[in-house]
């Protein structure tokens, strides 16, 4: 199943079953993806006009690196479903069963593997929405603010699927270097995200002069 080629309301009815995919993960792809489909919109509307023409080489730019973004987190809202099986299948081995933990260790590594690269990717995500947000059309300066809002969110909730799976890994050194990356995105990207967001909103509630 492609979860990506579903109908938008098809997808969500998914995601509120009971089934196990899709879940966390695989939504906080398609959200980044999404925040990072708004840096493109700033892009398209910005491109072509006098106004901006000094940066419209700059803007192209952005775009290309943005819509490779966009296809990668995409691609990921799958991924993540994939990833999952093999720990689901784990949670099923009978617990005296001494194969186990190394199974169940090797599926947590796994399945911990694609939220970790969204969290990357969103991160990269905020990065350019930065720049959309500085350079782009104001017209659309509080698409380039939404879309820094749901890439936070994306990393927000990959991380959530990360420490779910790190937590019960029984390398404790594998286990805190992949969450000291996790704590890393969280802090710089989030915060950055936060100061995108503060100031499209003082740039937005600015009174138009007379």
């Amino acid at each position: 199943m492609q979860f990506i080629d579903q109908p938008i309301t098809e997808f969500v009815s998914e995601l509120s079953s009971k089934a196990a995919v899709p879940g966390g993960g695989g939504a906080s792809a398609l959200v980044g993806a999404v925040g990072m489909a708004l840096g493109s919109m700033v892009g398209s509307l910005t491109v072509g006009k006098k106004k901006y023409a000094e940066v419209e080489d700059d803007i192209k730019s952005l775009m290309e690196k943005a819509n490779a973004l966009q296809t990668e987190l995409l691609r990921l809202v799958d991924e993540d479903a994939v990833v999952f099986e093999p720990l689901s299948k784990a949670y099923g081995i009978p617990k005296d069963d001494p194969t186990r933990e190394a199974v169940m260790e090797d599926a947590l590594k796994l399945a911990t593997s694609v939220p970790l690269d969204i969290m990357r990717l969103s991160a990269r995500a905020i990065e350019l929405l930065d720049e959309f947000a500085k350079k782009g059309s104001r017209l659309a300066l509080s698409d380039a603010g939404v879309g820094a809002t749901f890439c936070k969110a994306a990393i927000e909730g990959a991380s959530l699927n990360v420490f779910i799976n790190t937590k019960y890994m029984v390398n404790r050194d594998y286990a805190k270097s992949v969450e000291a990356e996790a704590d890393a995105i969280l802090s710089k990207y989030c915060s950055l995200a936060d100061e995108i967001l503060k100031e499209v909103t003082t740039a937005l509630r600015k009174p138009i002069k007379d």
